[in-house]
Formats: C-alpha cells, structure tokens, sequence
C-alpha cells in the first residue's frame, strides 16, 4: 500500500487498516514459528505498510495540534 493510498482513506478507516495488518502480522509470524509460511517476505511488506501508517497517522495528529 502506497502512502498516497493511505493518505485518501478517513481517519477511522487507518484505524482499521492498522488493526487489520496487526492481526495478519501475528498471523504471519505464527505461521513462520510453525513452518507453514509460503512466503516469508509477506512479512516485510506487512510490516513497512504497518510503518506507513503510523507515520502518517502522527503526521496527521502534529498538524491538527499545529492548527489548535
């Protein structure tokens, strides 16, 4: 996922966005535990897309205090 993708959902939908790749990257390292992983980079991508959003996220957060 892109950052502009990123940048055009709602604030409620990077919310739920960050929970979902949480949840998918506890799975993916479960399945690495147990040797059933097909593809081990999957868990890079997931974890830069993890990256992506919370610095956004905080980017969002110091311009609305920015404008208070």
């Amino acid at each position: 996922m892109k950052a502009s993708e990123i940048r055009e959902l709602t604030a409620q939908e990077r919310q739920a966005k960050l929970k979902d790749l949480k949840a998918e990257l506890f799975n993916l390292r479960f399945q690495l535990a147990i040797n059933q992983l097909d593809n081990p980079m999957r868990i890079r991508a997931v974890k830069k897309d993890i990256a992506r959003l919370q610095t956004i996220l905080r980017q969002d957060e110091l311009s609305d205090s920015a404008k208070a």
